[in-house]
């Protein structure tokens, strides 16, 4: 086809432009798409929508009387408006066109499109002219494009046409920053005027290669302040300068200049609130959809052609979609209608939903952490005067909550009215259990070994489980004890106690952990005859409150391995686990913008925070390490949305392992291995450990620069419950205990493994899932499939007491101490690491911290000893794995917990330091597993190193762990994986 024809005079007549408008751009644009797009059905132009935002329209107090008519005779109106940009919804935003439609609400009365209503539109772009003259110039314009498929040449034949063109698309910073015209002439009482829409805060337009920056743009600024734009008005005082009919023609300023007549106020808001963008979308646009007094002019041909082809729009569109034909006659509300207050108490609630208590050696004991951010215990606090570590305790409270699940008081607590009966259960299935080889739910379960049951030699399993009876605790002060029994041997898991306030205290065991038949643990987590002291079960109680017996939401209780690194927390904790199993599993919604102090921030700080028992993480993320994510420099930076360090955010993002593009390799971040971890490192994208979906997904948000710039360099969290306002004390409990949890690696873990996974295991977010009363386990098969797990009823729904903790190591011991770091020596001997957060790998001992402290020394040394990292497997000495473990489960009390001490005060050093408390060198005296050796006796770890080196012993990290089975998990070989 020649397409420098002219348009066909048949197609192309005065009394035809808006038929033929109407056809190409709604028939042939619009319909078209509305058949072959996914629903919903578009606009036919400014489809690309940035954001919809509510405001004021208010009108100046000293307009000339005789202007103050239709939209001008009220003093404010309520305003919503669409900004958006004439491109395709996925183009990018540089180099389109924006604009924006204002609707005004209380603006009743019949308008100039012969509606009866309530509402007036306004209309505008970002430019001051238009690009053809007339609707005859518009046909063509449009046939050009739309019949001929040839913008090109008509542009080439239309020089001025271009350049307005390529004026519009110029880059613009933000739609709030952008001065709009309406161009064409509208009636203003008896004067014909022209309108523009200017912004109080000055433009910064830079090219941005962001394809959506002007939404996030826009969401940003008004989250954190309101705007205004200045409408203007100018009058047609010339005839011969200021044309009615030619759109291309700027009325010239210097005879006419715009005159100030209305604020649009736009106060800070969530752009991003739900259903917010589908309102607006839904809105139709007409610049006839005002009074008579303020109609377009007839004398402007595009003004009479667009009326109708807006029209026609709007009709096709909200046809398609289903949506009602007229106007909205009043708007949405700006804030949603707050529920009335229900201080109503229908159910009792547990929290927190999981509690962690822990092991310890000693009789003492503190509480695990209540608050996200807890303050450190003093230096001491982890031990008694016989240096046994103390046990950590879970802390349970009940919460009266109204028919929504808000909670409305305390029903333990001091002063309490509520008679509150508290019913506990533990028990410690491991041994009657099967053994751990693999995580069930990946892909290489299928090739590693057989999971098999542990002692099948064992016909009565019920003499493997350690059952302790139920027990009911009834008020204040009441106590109660867990004593079960393993092969007749006499165990006890824990304890439990009510304060004064009626607050439920658990303990766990103490860490006790042998054979019945005396025989040596020789595996890290399926040691055939053993016994350990963890456990986990249900928390359950009766409460009644005004003579009334309300409904009680139950919780449960897990009691893990000690904490050596009591203030870190891992990369993805079990809290960021179990969140994005609920959204996965639509119990919780996912997050539409991430927080930068709540969700951001704390993924940095953990991996700064891992430098106190990692040295590869020290290097890396650690004080003037290689990656600085942390210190004030860096936060101003990251904490801020602005395009300036867009690329910063970016290459910060793809630093994180992604299993699309880098899965195999273990340079990406966290550094922690996976659920498949080989040596040699296997051929599957889970030898390493990945973020969560949530997390990654709010991280590109962070590097996109969607996020809320909510960072407060001075900002104090609360350091204790009681400083958390009421509603949110429930959550931040549960959140607490579970994020000093592990989630990397499940093999199998330190406190849950791999069934926590599934969304079957739970009745709600964060909270398991009970076994029926009364329910019978069906008997176990020899050997336990990924088919068999699954299966409805089974080991990943309802859980009996003990079935958490049953899926891991026995003893708890073997894992804690075969889990370390940097397997791969020749490519990093720090990491990827295991489990850092809770089982150090290098620390800072108690003499290098002296050292640092010790401000009469040369600088040199004390930077040399503060970098210096020991081992903190040392204690267990350096004559063999089997040695190793042993010695754990006997004296896993001798090696180190990380405390927090203050720094030298040198801008050298940080403020805090984390050092090693304690340790202490196993004697082979002390060994339950010995050979024959030299007699060390009890020494500091610098004299255990001399000795050790006058027998040519080597260090402990130097043992060989290459050929355990931790390591080796496919013996049969694996195939690449997906």
């Amino acid at each position: 086809m020649e397409k420098e024809l002219p348009v066909p005079k048949c197609f192309d007549t005065p009394e035809t432009a808006t038929k033929r408008l109407v056809e190409m751009f709604v028939e042939m644009g619009q319909a078209k798409r509305t058949r072959v797009d996914p629903p919903p059905a578009q606009r036919a132009v400014f489809r690309k929508l940035h954001g919809v935002a509510h405001g004021q329209f208010v009108r100046h107090p000293d307009i000339p009387e005789d202007w103050c008519v239709g939209i001008f005779a009220h003093a404010r109106l309520d305003a919503w408006m669409r900004f958006s940009s004439d491109t395709a919804p996925t183009a990018p935003d540089l180099g389109s066109t924006l604009g924006i439609g204002l609707k005004l609400f209380g603006v009743a009365g019949e308008n100039a499109l012969g509606e009866v209503g309530n509402t007036a539109d306004l209309i505008m772009q970002a430019a001051s002219r238009f690009f053809v003259d007339d609707a005859q110039q518009m046909v063509e314009f449009t046939y050009a494009g739309v019949v001929q498929h040839d913008y090109d040449a008509y542009l080439a034949r239309h020089p001025e046409t271009n350049a307005i063109l390529n004026a519009m698309t110029a880059p613009r910073g933000s739609v709030l920053t952008t001065t709009y015209w309406a161009i064409l002439p509208f009636h203003l009482g008896g004067e014909i005027v022209k309108y523009r829409l200017v912004p109080e805060t000055p433009p910064e337009d830079v090219a941005d290669d962001a394809p959506d920056y002007l939404a996030i743009d826009l969401l940003n600024r008004l989250s954190t302040r309101g705007y205004r734009f200045v409408l203007e008005v100018q009058r047609r005082t010339n005839p011969e300068t200021m044309p009615l009919d030619q759109a291309m023609v700027e009325w010239p300023e210097a005879e006419s200049a715009f005159v100030p007549v209305a604020t649009v106020e736009i106060p800070r808001q969530r752009v991003d609130a739900r259903g917010q963008s589908e309102y607006g979308q839904g809105l139709a646009f007409n610049i006839w959809r005002v009074p008579a007094a303020n109609a377009p002019s007839k004398e402007s041909s595009i003004a009479v052609v667009r009326r109708e082809v807006y029209a026609a729009g709007a009709r096709m569109r909200h046809t398609a979609n289903g949506q009602p034909l007229q106007d909205p006659v009043a708007p949405r509300p700006a804030h949603p209608e707050p529920f009335p207050e229900d201080h109503c108490i229908v159910q009792a609630v547990i929290y927190p939903a999981i509690g962690v208590a822990r092991v310890g050696s000693s009789d003492e004991y503190f509480y695990g952490p209540e608050v996200i951010d807890p303050l450190p215990l003093p230096p001491g606090s982890y031990r008694d005067k016989h240096k046994k570590l103390k046990r950590q305790a879970a802390r349970f409270r009940i919460y009266g909550c109204n028919a929504r699940g808000e909670i409305v008081r305390e029903l333990t607590g001091k002063d309490s009215d509520a008679e509150i009966e508290w019913t506990v259960q533990l028990a410690n299935q491991k041994a009657a259990w099967y053994g751990f080889q693999l995580a069930l739910d990946i892909p290489e379960a299928n090739y590693a070994p057989p999971t098999t049951l542990r002692n099948p030699g064992v016909a009565d399993r019920s003499r493997l489980a350690i059952t302790p009876k139920a027990q009911t605790l009834r008020g204040a002060n009441a106590s109660a004890k867990f004593d079960g029994a393993f092969m007749e041997i006499p165990v006890a898991l824990g304890e439990a106690s009510t304060d004064d306030a009626k607050r439920l205290t658990l303990l766990g065991g103490k860490g006790i952990s042998q054979s019945y038949d005396g025989a040596a643990a020789i595996t890290f987590a399926n040691n055939e005859g053993w016994y350990d002291d963890v456990s986990d079960g249900p928390i359950t109680a009766k409460v009644v409150l005004n003579g009334e017996q309300l409904q009680v939401v139950p919780a449960w209780v897990v009691v893990a391995p000690p904490n050596y690194g009591p203030q870190r927390k891992s990369v993805r904790t079990m809290w960021d686990l179990m969140r994005d199993v609920a959204i996965k599993a639509n119990m919780l919604a996912a997050p539409k913008r991430p927080s930068f102090t709540r969700e951001i921030l704390p993924i940095f700080e953990r991996m700064e925070g891992l430098q106190w028992v990692n040295a590869g993480f020290a290097g890396g993320f650690g004080w003037e390490g290689a990656f600085d994510l942390t210190s004030a420099e860096a936060l101003q930076r990251l904490s801020s949305a602005s395009p300036v360090y867009r690329e910063q955010r970016r290459v910060i993002y793809n630093n994180f392992r992604n299993f699309q593009t880098d899965s195999y390799s273990p340079v990406p971040w966290p550094w922690l291995y996976g659920d498949a971890m080989n040596i040699p490192p296997a051929d599957t994208p889970r030898q390493n450990a990945v973020l969560s979906d949530c997390q990654m997904a709010m991280l590109q948000c962070w590097a996109e620069g969607n996020f809320d710039e909510d960072y407060d360099p001075n900002r104090q969290p609360p350091r204790d419950i009681e400083e958390v306002p009421l509603a949110e004390q429930g959550e931040m409990l549960t959140q607490a205990a579970l994020e000093f949890c592990l989630a990397d690696a499940f093999h199998p873990g330190c406190e849950m493994t791999w069934p926590v996974r599934s969304a079957t295991m739970y009745m709600a977010p964060f909270r398991f899932l009970h076994a029926p009363e009364g329910w019978v386990e069906p008997l176990q098969s020899e050997v336990l499939t990924t088919d068999s797990v699954t299966i409805p009823n089974g080991p990943l729904y309802g859980q009996l007491p003990g079935g958490i903790t049953r899926w891991m190591a026995v003893p708890w011991q073997t894992d804690t101490s075969s889990c370390r770091s940097g397997y791969t020596p020749s490519y990093d001997p720090y990491v990827p690491s295991f489990w850092p957060a809770r089982v150090p790998n290098e620390v800072l001992t108690r003499e290098n911290y002296d050292i640092v402290m010790d401000k009469s020394r040369p600088m040199s040394e004390r930077q040399k000893a503060f970098a210096n990292r020991e081992a903190w497997i040392e204690p267990l000495g350096a004559d063999g794995y089997t040695h190793q473990i042993n010695n754990m489960i006997q004296h896993f009390d001798f090696l180190g917990v990380v405390e927090v001490r203050e720094g030298p005060g040198d801008p050298e050093f940080p403020a805090f330091i984390e050092v090693e408390d304690y340790a202490k060198l196993i004697t082979p005296e002390e060994e339950s597993y010995t050979e024959k050796g030299e007699m060390l006796g009890t020494a500091p770890r610098q004299l255990r190193a001399e000795a050790t080196q006058r027998r040519g012993v080597r260090s402990a990290t130097e043992v060989d762990l290459s050929g355990i089975d931790l390591v080796n998990r496919f013996p049969r070989g694996l195939p690449r994986q997906r």
